[in-house]
């Protein structure tokens, strides 16, 4: 497969809004009207319920592990190059399908999510030892302070952290997860500017609006 295919298939897995058919599939709803307006887990969960959260978490997690997994095997490349090409394809394979999410083709540009669990996904297949870290320090910040946004904009900065502490300085892992979590950090800024505010929601009060 020409790797701009494999691109392109990548980026489409990545646009899959699971989100937004959680919602007109179960209550008739563009989850970008309601509450946050983000296509994310939080939000279907502040509206939809846990199950459909969980879902749309695990389904999301998939768009970024299953192009990372699948498409670098699909590529022609010569057997002296092959670990750190195929490292470099897997890795851009996961940055299209972030990118996907984050402006999905199937609405038009309009809305998508800020890409944490689809992350997470590329990360899982590529890093998993360092991702379990993020996973650790995310969890540990929602049960501690109930504030998703900050648990996600904390797993994101100590992600680089866990990947040069698991695997070591490999550029290719390490330069993508250092930009993935700018990216991560970046999608947060407005809430970022709330949780200064102190009026951030915290998980738990699905009448507020949320990360």
């Amino acid at each position: 497969m020409h790797p701009a295919v494999a691109l392109g298939i990548a980026y489409l897995a990545g646009s899959l809004p699971f989100a937004y058919l959680a919602g007109r599939l179960l209550k008739g709803v563009d989850l970008r009207t309601v509450g946050s307006g983000n296509l994310g887990a939080t939000n279907v969960y502040r509206n939809l319920g846990a199950g459909a959260a969980v879902a749309v978490l695990l389904l999301d997690a998939l768009k970024g592990a299953l192009p990372v997994a699948l498409l670098p095997a699909t590529l022609a490349i010569a057997p002296d190059t092959a670990a750190d090409r195929g490292l470099w394809w897997a890795l851009a394979f996961g940055v299209a399908a972030i990118a996907g999410h984050a402006k999905p083709i199937f609405l038009l540009w309009k809305g998508g999510g800020k890409g944490v669990a689809t992350a997470a996904g590329v990360f899982a297949a590529v890093a998993p030892v360092a991702l379990a870290v993020a996973l650790a320090v995310f969890v540990l910040i929602v049960w501690r302070t109930r504030f998703v946004s900050l648990a996600s904009i904390t797993a994101a900065a100590v992600l680089p952290l866990a990947v040069w502490g698991s695997v070591g300085p490999r550029a290719p892992l390490l330069i993508v997860a250092s930009a993935v979590a700018a990216f991560v950090i970046w999608s947060h800024r407005a809430n970022i500017r709330r949780l200064r505010a102190g009026t951030e929601p915290r998980i738990g009060r699905p009448k507020e609006a949320t990360s």
